[in-house]
């Protein structure tokens, strides 16, 4: 049946996504790669749903789908800090080969993902694709506004590995989920919704930053109560 190859061409979609956010990153721009990232998160968003309207889900649907998301959401915005920082004139050149431990950190937190059966309603640490639009946005808005200063690689390079930690901690983090839609047990999720709205305004592409931000800050203050 063709519907059962559906979902699986979705995904595919997400892998070829992430390769093409890879080529841009190195290519030195930026921007079209953090696109490619927001087209493979399209993609990834869609294909799980569409598995399920179809009842057509598979074990191979869930490891390709892993496969694509560690491209998309762990190589590519790896590539992204790799090109950025390979900009600096740097005195140690290797610094900028650190930036590809957040893929392997990605593989890692996925792989995770598929075993923990915790994972059904939230999520444990912080998602791929959350922490690829993080960098993505980033970097885009570092570079739109010409922010340059001394020890800003140094910065980055610790973002990155803070990044990583956070990809695999024991942290509770919501996941927009509704089982319904009315206010009470959703007011974290509402109010995290409505303050994404002014962030967007006010700051452009790097608000999309922000607002990663601020979920993992609403996230590790929610999940202390």
């Amino acid at each position: 049946m063709i519907k059962k190859h559906i979902p699986n061409t979705i995904t595919c979609c997400n892998l070829i996504s992430g390769c093409a956010a890879t080529y841009f990153a190195f290519m030195g721009d930026a921007r079209m790669a953090l696109l490619m990232i927001v087209a493979g998160a399209v993609f990834d968003f869609f294909d799980g749903m569409v598995a399920r309207l179809l009842h057509v889900s598979s074990p191979i649907g869930k490891e390709l789908d892993s496969l694509a998301d560690d491209i998309t959401f762990g190589f590519a915005p790896s590539a992204i800090i790799f090109d950025y920082l390979a900009s600096f004139h740097l005195h140690m050149p290797i610094m900028p080969f650190f930036a590809f431990i957040m893929a392997a950190f990605s593989a890692l937190r996925l792989a995770k993902f598929n075993l923990d059966e915790r994972q059904a309603l939230g999520f444990i640490g912080l998602p791929t694709p959350a922490n690829a639009l993080f960098w993505g946005s980033l970097i885009v808005g570092l570079q739109q506004y010409e922010v340059n200063f001394e020890g800003l690689e140094w910065i980055i390079l610790i973002g990155t590995i803070l990044s990583c930690y956070l990809l695999i901690a024991e942290i509770p983090m919501f996941a927009l989920k509704f089982k319904h839609w009315g206010w009470k047990g959703n007011e974290i999720k509402y109010i995290f919704i409505l303050s994404c709205i002014p962030l967007l305004l006010l700051l452009g592409t790097i608000g999309l930053a922000a607002i990663i931000a601020w979920y993992v800050i609403l996230s590790i203050a929610t999940s202390k109560k």
